[in-house]
Protein backbone atom coordinates (compact mmCIF):
# COMPACT_ATOMS: atom_id res chain seq x y z
CA UNK A 1 0.00 0.00 0.00
CA UNK A 2 1.47 3.35 -1.09
CA UNK A 3 1.80 6.04 1.54
CA UNK A 4 0.78 9.27 -0.16
CA UNK A 5 2.59 12.54 0.48
CA UNK A 6 -0.08 14.47 -1.39
CA UNK A 7 -3.50 13.53 -2.70
CA UNK A 8 -5.78 15.08 -5.32
CA UNK A 9 -8.70 13.91 -7.43
CA UNK A 10 -7.03 14.35 -10.81
CA UNK A 11 -3.28 14.48 -11.38
CA UNK A 12 -2.30 16.24 -14.63
CA UNK A 13 1.21 15.91 -16.05
CA UNK A 14 2.02 18.86 -18.33
CA UNK A 15 0.96 22.51 -18.32
CA UNK A 16 0.23 23.05 -22.02
CA UNK A 17 -3.19 23.64 -23.53
CA UNK A 18 -4.27 20.07 -22.85
CA UNK A 19 -3.19 20.05 -19.23
CA UNK A 20 -4.63 23.44 -18.29
CA UNK A 21 -7.90 22.82 -20.16
CA UNK A 22 -8.25 19.56 -18.27
CA UNK A 23 -7.57 21.27 -14.95
CA UNK A 24 -10.24 23.91 -15.51
CA UNK A 25 -12.78 21.37 -16.75
CA UNK A 26 -12.01 19.09 -13.81
CA UNK A 27 -12.54 21.89 -11.29
CA UNK A 28 -15.78 22.91 -12.95
CA UNK A 29 -16.97 19.29 -12.73
CA UNK A 30 -16.23 19.05 -9.01
CA UNK A 31 -12.75 17.51 -8.99
CA UNK A 32 -9.68 18.91 -7.30
CA UNK A 33 -6.86 18.78 -9.89
CA UNK A 34 -3.13 19.32 -9.64
CA UNK A 35 -0.95 20.32 -12.61
CA UNK A 36 2.72 19.33 -12.54
CA UNK A 37 5.21 20.73 -15.04
CA UNK A 38 8.87 19.68 -15.29
CA UNK A 39 10.04 22.96 -16.82
CA UNK A 40 10.31 26.32 -15.08
CA UNK A 41 7.91 27.91 -17.56
CA UNK A 42 4.26 27.08 -18.17
CA UNK A 43 2.60 26.39 -21.49
CA UNK A 44 4.65 23.84 -23.39
CA UNK A 45 4.06 23.49 -27.11
CA UNK A 46 0.77 25.38 -26.98
CA UNK A 47 2.44 28.55 -25.71
CA UNK A 48 5.05 28.35 -28.46
CA UNK A 49 2.46 27.81 -31.19
CA UNK A 50 0.33 30.13 -33.27
CA UNK A 51 -2.45 29.50 -30.77
CA UNK A 52 -5.04 28.93 -33.46
CA UNK A 53 -7.72 26.31 -32.78
CA UNK A 54 -9.35 24.31 -35.60
CA UNK A 55 -12.90 23.86 -34.31
CA UNK A 56 -15.51 22.68 -36.83
CA UNK A 57 -19.00 24.19 -36.68
CA UNK A 58 -17.88 26.55 -33.93
CA UNK A 59 -20.12 29.19 -32.46
CA UNK A 60 -18.25 32.03 -34.17
CA UNK A 61 -18.90 30.42 -37.55
CA UNK A 62 -22.56 30.17 -36.62
CA UNK A 63 -22.69 33.80 -35.54
CA UNK A 64 -21.12 34.94 -38.81
CA UNK A 65 -23.20 32.67 -41.02
CA UNK A 66 -20.35 30.42 -42.22
CA UNK A 67 -22.00 27.14 -43.15
CA UNK A 68 -20.81 23.98 -41.38
CA UNK A 69 -22.20 20.98 -39.53
CA UNK A 70 -21.16 17.84 -37.69
CA UNK A 71 -21.83 15.83 -40.85
CA UNK A 72 -19.68 18.13 -42.98
CA UNK A 73 -16.89 18.02 -40.39
CA UNK A 74 -16.88 14.23 -40.31
CA UNK A 75 -17.03 14.10 -44.10
CA UNK A 76 -13.96 16.33 -44.29
CA UNK A 77 -12.12 14.18 -41.76
CA UNK A 78 -13.05 11.12 -43.79
CA UNK A 79 -11.78 12.84 -46.95
CA UNK A 80 -8.40 13.60 -45.40
CA UNK A 81 -7.90 10.66 -43.04
CA UNK A 82 -9.66 7.83 -44.78
CA UNK A 83 -11.73 5.19 -43.04
CA UNK A 84 -11.83 4.96 -39.23
CA UNK A 85 -9.49 2.38 -37.69
CA UNK A 86 -8.33 1.11 -34.30
CA UNK A 87 -6.36 4.23 -33.48
CA UNK A 88 -8.86 6.63 -34.98
CA UNK A 89 -12.42 5.28 -34.64
CA UNK A 90 -15.49 7.27 -35.66
CA UNK A 91 -16.42 7.83 -32.01
CA UNK A 92 -13.11 9.60 -31.43
CA UNK A 93 -13.61 11.86 -34.43
CA UNK A 94 -17.06 12.79 -33.15
CA UNK A 95 -15.67 13.48 -29.70
CA UNK A 96 -13.04 15.80 -31.20
CA UNK A 97 -15.66 17.97 -32.89
CA UNK A 98 -18.11 17.96 -29.98
CA UNK A 99 -15.58 18.56 -27.21
CA UNK A 100 -13.86 21.33 -29.14
CA UNK A 101 -17.08 23.29 -29.22
CA UNK A 102 -17.85 22.55 -25.57
CA UNK A 103 -14.41 23.78 -24.53
CA UNK A 104 -14.74 26.96 -26.57
CA UNK A 105 -18.06 27.58 -24.85
CA UNK A 106 -16.44 27.17 -21.43
CA UNK A 107 -13.58 29.50 -22.31
CA UNK A 108 -15.91 32.17 -23.66
CA UNK A 109 -17.97 32.02 -20.47
CA UNK A 110 -14.75 32.58 -18.55
CA UNK A 111 -13.86 35.68 -20.55
CA UNK A 112 -11.70 34.51 -23.45
CA UNK A 113 -12.45 36.65 -26.50
CA UNK A 114 -12.07 34.62 -29.67
CA UNK A 115 -12.07 35.86 -33.25
CA UNK A 116 -12.39 33.84 -36.43
CA UNK A 117 -9.29 33.43 -38.57
CA UNK A 118 -11.44 34.27 -41.55
CA UNK A 119 -9.93 33.30 -44.88
CA UNK A 120 -7.45 30.89 -43.30
CA UNK A 121 -8.78 28.04 -45.39
CA UNK A 122 -8.92 24.41 -44.37
CA UNK A 123 -5.72 22.93 -45.79
CA UNK A 124 -7.69 20.66 -48.14
CA UNK A 125 -10.87 22.69 -48.55
CA UNK A 126 -11.28 21.41 -52.09
CA UNK A 127 -12.07 17.96 -50.66
CA UNK A 128 -15.63 16.99 -49.65
CA UNK A 129 -16.62 18.72 -46.42
CA UNK A 130 -13.87 21.38 -46.62
CA UNK A 131 -14.50 25.06 -45.86
CA UNK A 132 -12.74 27.71 -47.96
CA UNK A 133 -13.21 30.42 -45.31
CA UNK A 134 -11.76 28.13 -42.68
CA UNK A 135 -12.83 26.68 -39.34
CA UNK A 136 -10.03 28.20 -37.27
CA UNK A 137 -10.35 30.65 -34.39
CA UNK A 138 -7.83 32.42 -32.17
CA UNK A 139 -7.70 34.55 -29.05
CA UNK A 140 -7.36 38.29 -29.00
CA UNK A 141 -4.05 39.53 -27.51
CA UNK A 142 -4.08 39.40 -23.72
CA UNK A 143 -2.34 41.36 -20.97
CA UNK A 144 0.04 39.11 -18.98
CA UNK A 145 0.04 41.63 -16.14
CA UNK A 146 -3.34 40.18 -15.17
CA UNK A 147 -1.47 37.08 -13.98
CA UNK A 148 0.22 39.05 -11.22
CA UNK A 149 3.92 39.45 -10.55
CA UNK A 150 4.42 35.83 -9.46
CA UNK A 151 3.26 34.38 -12.81
CA UNK A 152 3.40 37.06 -15.53
CA UNK A 153 6.93 36.09 -16.60
CA UNK A 154 6.50 32.33 -16.29
CA UNK A 155 4.86 31.65 -19.66
CA UNK A 156 6.87 29.88 -22.37
CA UNK A 157 7.83 32.54 -24.98
CA UNK A 158 5.33 32.65 -27.83
CA UNK A 159 5.79 32.85 -31.57
CA UNK A 160 5.30 36.61 -31.99
CA UNK A 161 7.46 37.43 -28.97
CA UNK A 162 10.52 36.83 -31.16
CA UNK A 163 9.45 39.40 -33.77
CA UNK A 164 8.44 42.10 -31.30
CA UNK A 165 4.90 42.65 -32.56
CA UNK A 166 1.54 42.28 -30.84
CA UNK A 167 0.16 40.35 -33.78
CA UNK A 168 -2.46 37.65 -34.16
CA UNK A 169 -1.65 34.59 -36.25
CA UNK A 170 -4.17 35.38 -38.98
CA UNK A 171 -2.74 38.91 -39.21
CA UNK A 172 0.68 37.47 -40.02
CA UNK A 173 -0.71 36.41 -43.38
CA UNK A 174 -1.35 40.06 -44.21
CA UNK A 175 1.42 42.12 -42.63
CA UNK A 176 4.09 40.44 -44.78
CA UNK A 177 2.29 41.98 -47.77
CA UNK A 178 1.97 45.47 -46.26
CA UNK A 179 3.37 47.02 -49.45
CA UNK A 180 1.24 44.90 -51.79
CA UNK A 181 -2.36 45.87 -51.01
CA UNK A 182 -4.34 48.50 -49.15
CA UNK A 183 -6.08 45.88 -47.03
CA UNK A 184 -2.75 44.34 -45.99
CA UNK A 185 -1.32 47.79 -45.22
CA UNK A 186 -4.28 48.56 -42.95
CA UNK A 187 -3.77 45.30 -41.07
CA UNK A 188 -0.07 46.10 -40.65
CA UNK A 189 -0.91 49.60 -39.44
CA UNK A 190 -3.32 48.19 -36.87
CA UNK A 191 -0.68 45.74 -35.61
CA UNK A 192 1.95 48.49 -35.41
CA UNK A 193 -0.40 50.82 -33.52
CA UNK A 194 -1.41 48.05 -31.12
CA UNK A 195 2.26 47.28 -30.45
CA UNK A 196 3.18 50.92 -29.83
CA UNK A 197 0.20 51.55 -27.55
CA UNK A 198 1.00 48.45 -25.51
CA UNK A 199 4.59 49.60 -25.02
CA UNK A 200 3.50 53.11 -24.04
CA UNK A 201 1.12 51.68 -21.48
CA UNK A 202 3.80 49.33 -20.18
CA UNK A 203 1.73 46.22 -20.80
CA UNK A 204 3.19 42.81 -21.47
CA UNK A 205 0.84 41.62 -24.19
CA UNK A 206 0.64 37.93 -25.01
CA UNK A 207 -0.46 36.76 -28.43
CA UNK A 208 -0.90 33.48 -30.29
CA UNK A 209 -0.45 30.38 -28.14
CA UNK A 210 0.95 32.35 -25.23
CA UNK A 211 -2.31 34.34 -25.04
CA UNK A 212 -4.29 31.11 -24.76
CA UNK A 213 -2.00 29.74 -22.06
CA UNK A 214 -1.99 33.01 -20.12
CA UNK A 215 -5.77 33.05 -19.92
CA UNK A 216 -6.05 29.35 -19.06
CA UNK A 217 -3.47 29.83 -16.30
CA UNK A 218 -5.39 32.82 -14.95
CA UNK A 219 -8.57 30.72 -14.81
CA UNK A 220 -6.73 27.92 -13.03
CA UNK A 221 -5.26 30.27 -10.45
CA UNK A 222 -8.64 31.94 -9.91
CA UNK A 223 -10.12 28.48 -9.30
CA UNK A 224 -7.52 27.68 -6.66
CA UNK A 225 -5.82 25.04 -8.79
CA UNK A 226 -2.23 24.31 -7.86
CA UNK A 227 0.36 24.42 -10.65
CA UNK A 228 3.76 23.01 -9.71
CA UNK A 229 6.64 23.98 -11.97
CA UNK A 230 10.09 22.35 -11.99
CA UNK A 231 8.35 19.17 -10.84
CA UNK A 232 9.22 16.26 -13.16
CA UNK A 233 7.56 12.87 -12.94
CA UNK A 234 9.84 9.98 -12.00
CA UNK A 235 7.42 7.09 -12.43
CA UNK A 236 3.75 6.16 -12.56
CA UNK A 237 2.36 4.28 -9.57
CA UNK A 238 0.10 1.31 -10.29
CA UNK A 239 -2.06 -0.74 -7.96
CA UNK A 240 -3.55 -3.94 -9.34
CA UNK A 241 -3.17 -2.72 -12.92
CA UNK A 242 -4.76 0.68 -12.19
CA UNK A 243 -2.72 3.90 -12.39
CA UNK A 244 -3.29 5.58 -9.03
CA UNK A 245 -0.65 8.31 -8.93
CA UNK A 246 2.96 9.16 -9.63
CA UNK A 247 6.33 9.81 -8.04
CA UNK A 248 7.16 13.47 -8.57
CA UNK A 249 10.19 15.55 -7.71
CA UNK A 250 8.83 18.69 -6.09
CA UNK A 251 10.88 21.36 -4.32
CA UNK A 252 13.87 19.04 -4.46
CA UNK A 253 12.14 16.04 -2.87
CA UNK A 254 10.74 12.88 -4.42
CA UNK A 255 7.14 12.51 -3.23
CA UNK A 256 4.18 10.24 -3.95
CA UNK A 257 1.13 12.05 -5.33
CA UNK A 258 -2.19 10.26 -5.54
CA UNK A 259 -4.67 10.85 -8.35
CA UNK A 260 -7.82 9.36 -6.85
CA UNK A 261 -9.87 9.54 -10.05
CA UNK A 262 -7.06 9.30 -12.55
CA UNK A 263 -3.82 10.59 -14.02
CA UNK A 264 -3.73 12.56 -17.27
CA UNK A 265 -0.54 12.50 -19.34
CA UNK A 266 -0.35 15.77 -21.31
CA UNK A 267 3.42 16.03 -21.29
CA UNK A 268 4.16 16.36 -25.01
CA UNK A 269 6.03 14.02 -27.32
CA UNK A 270 9.62 12.95 -27.90
CA UNK A 271 10.83 15.41 -30.52
CA UNK A 272 14.16 15.95 -28.73
CA UNK A 273 14.83 12.36 -27.73
CA UNK A 274 17.41 11.34 -30.32
CA UNK A 275 17.36 7.64 -29.43
CA UNK A 276 13.57 7.38 -29.70
CA UNK A 277 13.51 9.39 -32.92
CA UNK A 278 16.09 7.12 -34.52
CA UNK A 279 14.36 3.99 -33.23
CA UNK A 280 10.91 4.82 -34.55
CA UNK A 281 12.01 6.52 -37.78
CA UNK A 282 14.18 3.63 -38.90
CA UNK A 283 17.30 5.70 -38.36
CA UNK A 284 16.22 8.46 -40.76
CA UNK A 285 15.59 11.20 -38.19
CA UNK A 286 17.29 12.01 -34.89
CA UNK A 287 15.26 15.14 -34.09
CA UNK A 288 18.24 17.47 -34.45
CA UNK A 289 16.28 19.75 -36.80
CA UNK A 290 13.18 19.91 -34.61
CA UNK A 291 11.95 23.30 -33.38
CA UNK A 292 9.60 21.65 -30.86
CA UNK A 293 9.18 22.53 -27.22
CA UNK A 294 12.52 21.79 -25.49
CA UNK A 295 10.59 19.74 -22.92
CA UNK A 296 9.57 17.17 -25.55
CA UNK A 297 12.01 14.51 -24.39
CA UNK A 298 9.73 11.49 -24.20
CA UNK A 299 10.33 10.10 -20.71
CA UNK A 300 6.64 10.33 -19.71
CA UNK A 301 5.66 8.59 -22.93
CA UNK A 302 8.07 5.79 -22.05
CA UNK A 303 6.38 5.51 -18.64
CA UNK A 304 3.04 5.04 -20.36
CA UNK A 305 4.50 2.33 -22.59
CA UNK A 306 5.98 0.63 -19.51
CA UNK A 307 2.49 0.65 -17.95
CA UNK A 308 1.27 -1.48 -20.85
CA UNK A 309 -0.08 1.13 -23.25
CA UNK A 310 -0.46 0.46 -26.94
CA UNK A 311 1.32 2.84 -29.32
CA UNK A 312 0.88 3.94 -32.91
CA UNK A 313 2.10 6.52 -35.46
CA UNK A 314 5.47 6.68 -33.73
CA UNK A 315 7.23 7.78 -36.93
CA UNK A 316 4.78 10.65 -37.35
CA UNK A 317 5.52 14.33 -36.66
CA UNK A 318 4.17 17.81 -37.35
CA UNK A 319 6.53 18.30 -40.27
CA UNK A 320 7.44 21.65 -41.77
CA UNK A 321 10.00 22.97 -44.24
CA UNK A 322 12.38 25.32 -42.45
CA UNK A 323 15.44 27.47 -43.05
CA UNK A 324 18.43 27.73 -40.74
CA UNK A 325 17.77 29.57 -37.47
CA UNK A 326 19.56 32.74 -38.63
CA UNK A 327 16.98 33.16 -41.41
CA UNK A 328 14.04 31.96 -39.35
CA UNK A 329 12.55 35.41 -38.83
CA UNK A 330 12.95 36.33 -42.50
CA UNK A 331 10.52 35.65 -45.33
CA UNK A 332 13.01 33.60 -47.35
CA UNK A 333 11.52 30.32 -46.15
CA UNK A 334 8.03 31.36 -47.31
CA UNK A 335 9.05 31.93 -50.92
CA UNK A 336 7.49 28.57 -51.80
CA UNK A 337 4.06 30.16 -51.27
CA UNK A 338 4.67 33.31 -53.30
CA UNK A 339 5.12 34.37 -56.90
CA UNK A 340 8.77 34.22 -57.92
CA UNK A 341 9.82 31.20 -55.89
CA UNK A 342 10.12 27.44 -56.37
CA UNK A 343 11.67 24.46 -54.60
CA UNK A 344 14.07 22.04 -56.32
CA UNK A 345 15.68 18.81 -55.20
CA UNK A 346 19.30 17.71 -55.56
CA UNK A 347 18.75 17.03 -59.25
CA UNK A 348 17.53 20.58 -59.85
CA UNK A 349 13.94 19.50 -60.40
CA UNK A 350 10.66 20.52 -58.81
CA UNK A 351 9.09 17.71 -56.77
CA UNK A 352 5.98 19.11 -55.07
CA UNK A 353 3.29 21.79 -55.10
CA UNK A 354 5.34 24.28 -53.09
CA UNK A 355 2.25 25.99 -51.67
CA UNK A 356 0.88 22.78 -50.16
CA UNK A 357 0.42 22.34 -46.43
CA UNK A 358 3.69 22.35 -44.49
CA UNK A 359 3.58 18.67 -43.66
CA UNK A 360 2.99 17.65 -47.25
CA UNK A 361 6.00 19.62 -48.46
CA UNK A 362 8.32 18.27 -45.76
CA UNK A 363 7.25 14.67 -46.35
CA UNK A 364 7.76 15.16 -50.10
CA UNK A 365 11.31 16.27 -49.32
CA UNK A 366 12.00 12.87 -47.79
CA UNK A 367 10.22 11.04 -50.60
CA UNK A 368 12.03 12.78 -53.50
CA UNK A 369 15.69 13.00 -52.46
CA UNK A 370 15.13 16.59 -51.42
CA UNK A 371 16.15 16.62 -47.77
CA UNK A 372 17.40 19.31 -47.81
CA UNK A 373 16.17 21.12 -50.91
CA UNK A 374 16.73 24.61 -52.34
CA UNK A 375 14.32 27.53 -52.49
CA UNK A 376 15.07 29.49 -55.67
CA UNK A 377 13.89 33.09 -56.07
CA UNK A 378 14.56 35.89 -58.54
CA UNK A 379 15.33 39.57 -58.15
CA UNK A 380 11.73 40.55 -58.72
CA UNK A 381 10.92 38.55 -55.59
CA UNK A 382 13.60 40.45 -53.65
CA UNK A 383 12.15 43.77 -54.78
CA UNK A 384 8.55 42.83 -53.93
CA UNK A 385 8.92 41.32 -50.47
CA UNK A 386 10.76 42.25 -47.31
CA UNK A 387 13.32 39.52 -46.79
CA UNK A 388 13.85 40.37 -43.13
CA UNK A 389 13.46 43.37 -40.88
CA UNK A 390 13.15 46.44 -43.06
CA UNK A 391 11.81 47.41 -46.46
CA UNK A 392 11.61 45.20 -49.56
CA UNK A 393 14.77 45.04 -51.64
CA UNK A 394 17.18 44.78 -48.73
CA UNK A 395 19.14 41.66 -47.82
CA UNK A 396 21.79 41.93 -45.08
CA UNK A 397 25.35 41.52 -46.33
CA UNK A 398 26.04 38.86 -43.70
CA UNK A 399 23.53 36.54 -45.37
CA UNK A 400 25.90 36.30 -48.32
CA UNK A 401 29.25 36.46 -46.52
CA UNK A 402 28.15 33.64 -44.22
CA UNK A 403 26.87 31.60 -47.15
CA UNK A 404 23.28 31.45 -45.86
CA UNK A 405 22.01 32.85 -49.16
CA UNK A 406 23.59 32.03 -52.53
CA UNK A 407 23.48 34.62 -55.33
CA UNK A 408 24.31 34.39 -59.03
CA UNK A 409 23.54 36.40 -62.17
CA UNK A 410 22.37 33.38 -64.14
CA UNK A 411 20.56 30.14 -63.39
CA UNK A 412 23.56 28.19 -64.72
CA UNK A 413 25.91 29.91 -62.28
CA UNK A 414 23.46 29.46 -59.40
CA UNK A 415 23.28 25.73 -60.15
CA UNK A 416 27.08 25.52 -59.73
CA UNK A 417 26.93 27.33 -56.39
CA UNK A 418 24.33 24.94 -54.97
CA UNK A 419 25.73 21.82 -56.66
CA UNK A 420 22.70 20.78 -58.71
CA UNK A 421 22.54 19.78 -62.37
CA UNK A 422 22.59 23.03 -64.40
CA UNK A 423 20.73 21.66 -67.42
CA UNK A 424 18.00 20.29 -65.20
CA UNK A 425 17.63 23.55 -63.30
CA UNK A 426 17.45 25.64 -66.48
CA UNK A 427 14.88 23.28 -67.98
CA UNK A 428 12.87 23.18 -64.74
CA UNK A 429 12.64 26.96 -64.48
CA UNK A 430 11.94 27.43 -68.20
CA UNK A 431 9.08 24.94 -68.08
CA UNK A 432 7.72 26.44 -64.89
CA UNK A 433 7.91 30.02 -66.21
CA UNK A 434 6.11 29.19 -69.46
CA UNK A 435 2.96 28.39 -67.50
CA UNK A 436 3.46 30.61 -64.45
CA UNK A 437 3.15 33.74 -66.61
CA UNK A 438 -0.51 32.76 -66.99
CA UNK A 439 -0.94 31.71 -63.35
CA UNK A 440 -0.89 28.00 -64.17
CA UNK A 441 1.01 24.98 -62.90
CA UNK A 442 -0.06 21.91 -64.90
CA UNK A 443 2.61 19.75 -63.26
CA UNK A 444 1.61 20.16 -59.60
CA UNK A 445 -1.51 22.34 -59.53
CA UNK A 446 0.00 25.11 -57.42
CA UNK A 447 -2.34 27.98 -56.74
CA UNK A 448 -5.52 26.05 -57.48
CA UNK A 449 -6.76 25.47 -53.91
CA UNK A 450 -8.12 28.10 -51.56
CA UNK A 451 -5.35 27.31 -49.09
CA UNK A 452 -2.64 27.92 -51.72
CA UNK A 453 -4.20 31.26 -52.54
CA UNK A 454 -4.80 32.28 -48.92
CA UNK A 455 -1.06 32.42 -48.22
CA UNK A 456 -0.08 34.05 -51.50
CA UNK A 457 0.41 37.66 -52.57
CA UNK A 458 -3.03 39.34 -52.75
CA UNK A 459 -1.76 41.88 -55.30
CA UNK A 460 -0.32 39.41 -57.77
CA UNK A 461 -2.41 38.51 -60.81
CA UNK A 462 -3.67 36.19 -62.09
CA UNK A 463 -2.56 33.82 -59.33
CA UNK A 464 -1.51 35.02 -55.85
CA UNK A 465 0.54 31.86 -55.24
CA UNK A 466 2.33 31.64 -58.55
CA UNK A 467 4.59 33.71 -60.78
CA UNK A 468 7.72 33.22 -62.92
CA UNK A 469 11.29 33.04 -61.66
CA UNK A 470 12.69 35.12 -64.49
CA UNK A 471 14.62 38.22 -63.46
CA UNK A 472 18.29 37.93 -62.46
CA UNK A 473 20.19 37.91 -60.27
CA UNK A 474 18.88 34.72 -58.70
CA UNK A 475 19.00 33.56 -55.09
CA UNK A 476 18.98 30.19 -53.34
CA UNK A 477 18.31 29.28 -49.70
CA UNK A 478 18.57 25.79 -48.29
CA UNK A 479 15.36 24.34 -46.82
CA UNK A 480 15.34 21.47 -44.32
CA UNK A 481 12.59 19.05 -43.26
CA UNK A 482 12.01 20.13 -39.69
CA UNK A 483 9.14 19.52 -37.28
CA UNK A 484 7.21 21.26 -34.51
CA UNK A 485 6.80 18.07 -32.50
CA UNK A 486 6.02 14.38 -32.80
CA UNK A 487 2.48 13.20 -33.58
CA UNK A 488 2.52 9.59 -32.41
CA UNK A 489 2.40 7.81 -29.09
CA UNK A 490 -0.10 6.24 -26.71
CA UNK A 491 -3.33 4.96 -28.21
CA UNK A 492 -6.34 6.65 -26.57
CA UNK A 493 -10.09 6.32 -27.07
CA UNK A 494 -12.93 8.85 -27.39
CA UNK A 495 -12.82 9.40 -23.60
CA UNK A 496 -9.04 10.02 -23.63
CA UNK A 497 -8.50 6.72 -21.81
CA UNK A 498 -5.18 5.09 -22.68
CA UNK A 499 -5.72 1.76 -24.41
CA UNK A 500 -3.47 -1.12 -23.44
CA UNK A 501 -1.77 -3.50 -25.81
CA UNK A 502 -4.59 -5.95 -25.05
CA UNK A 503 -7.15 -3.51 -26.49
CA UNK A 504 -8.73 -2.56 -23.15
CA UNK A 505 -8.45 0.77 -21.30
CA UNK A 506 -5.78 1.03 -18.62
CA UNK A 507 -7.77 1.99 -15.54
CA UNK A 508 -7.00 5.44 -14.22
CA UNK A 509 -4.78 6.51 -17.13
CA UNK A 510 -5.68 9.25 -19.60
CA UNK A 511 -3.63 11.02 -22.27
CA UNK A 512 -3.90 13.88 -24.72
CA UNK A 513 -1.73 15.86 -27.12
CA UNK A 514 1.59 14.94 -28.68
CA UNK A 515 2.09 12.10 -26.24
CA UNK A 516 -0.70 10.24 -28.07
CA UNK A 517 -1.35 8.74 -31.48
CA UNK A 518 -3.26 11.76 -32.70
CA UNK A 519 -6.78 11.85 -34.10
CA UNK A 520 -5.27 13.81 -37.01
CA UNK A 521 -3.48 10.71 -38.25
CA UNK A 522 -0.78 11.57 -40.76
CA UNK A 523 -2.45 14.72 -42.01
CA UNK A 524 -3.41 18.16 -40.73
CA UNK A 525 -6.95 19.44 -41.21
CA UNK A 526 -6.30 23.16 -40.94
CA UNK A 527 -4.58 25.86 -38.90
CA UNK A 528 -4.52 24.91 -35.22
CA UNK A 529 -5.70 21.32 -35.59
CA UNK A 530 -3.14 19.86 -33.16
CA UNK A 531 -3.74 22.57 -30.55
CA UNK A 532 -7.51 22.09 -30.60
CA UNK A 533 -7.04 18.32 -30.48
CA UNK A 534 -4.81 18.58 -27.42
CA UNK A 535 -7.16 20.92 -25.59
CA UNK A 536 -10.38 19.14 -26.57
CA UNK A 537 -9.21 15.76 -25.32
CA UNK A 538 -7.83 17.28 -22.11
CA UNK A 539 -11.36 18.57 -21.55
CA UNK A 540 -12.77 15.12 -22.40
CA UNK A 541 -10.44 13.37 -19.95
CA UNK A 542 -11.47 15.61 -17.06
CA UNK A 543 -15.17 15.20 -17.81
CA UNK A 544 -14.83 11.42 -18.00
CA UNK A 545 -12.89 11.23 -14.73
CA UNK A 546 -15.56 13.36 -13.06
CA UNK A 547 -18.32 11.13 -14.44
CA UNK A 548 -16.50 8.05 -13.18
CA UNK A 549 -16.28 9.65 -9.72
CA UNK A 550 -20.00 10.42 -9.72
CA UNK A 551 -20.78 6.88 -10.83
CA UNK A 552 -18.65 5.54 -8.00
CA UNK A 553 -20.44 7.72 -5.48
CA UNK A 554 -23.80 6.51 -6.80
CA UNK A 555 -22.65 2.90 -6.35
CA UNK A 556 -21.59 3.68 -2.80
CA UNK A 557 -25.04 5.09 -2.03
CA UNK A 558 -26.66 1.98 -3.45
CA UNK A 559 -24.49 -0.22 -1.23
CA UNK A 560 -25.42 1.80 1.85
Amino acid sequence: MTEWDHSVDFLIVGSGGGGLSAAIAAKEAGLQPLVVEKQALVGGSTAMSGGVMWVPNNVLMQEEGVADSMDDSLLYMQSTLGDPDRTNPLARRRAYVTAGNDLVGLMRRRGVEFVRADGYSDYYSELPGGVDRGRSIESQPWNADLLGKDWRDRIMPGMAQHIGLVVKTNELRSIQYFNRSVAAFLVAARVFLRTVVSKIRGRKMLTNGAAIIGQLLRMALDDGIEVWTESPVEQLILDGGRVVGARIVHEGKSISVQGREGVLLAAGGFAHNADMRRKYSGGVNDGSLSIANPGDTGEVLEMGIAAGAGIDLMDNAWWLPSTIAELGASTMGQSRQRPGGILVNREGKRFVNESSAMGDVAVAMYDHDAAPCWAITDDAYRRRYAAGIGLPGHMPKEWFTNGWVKKAETIEDLAKLIDVDGDNLVDTISTFNAHAENGLDPEFGRGVSAYNRALGDPAHKPNPALGPVARGPFYAVQIFPSDAGTGGGLVADEFSRVIGENGSPIAGLYATGNITATVLGRTYFGAGASISYTMAFGYVAARHAASAMEAGRADELKIV
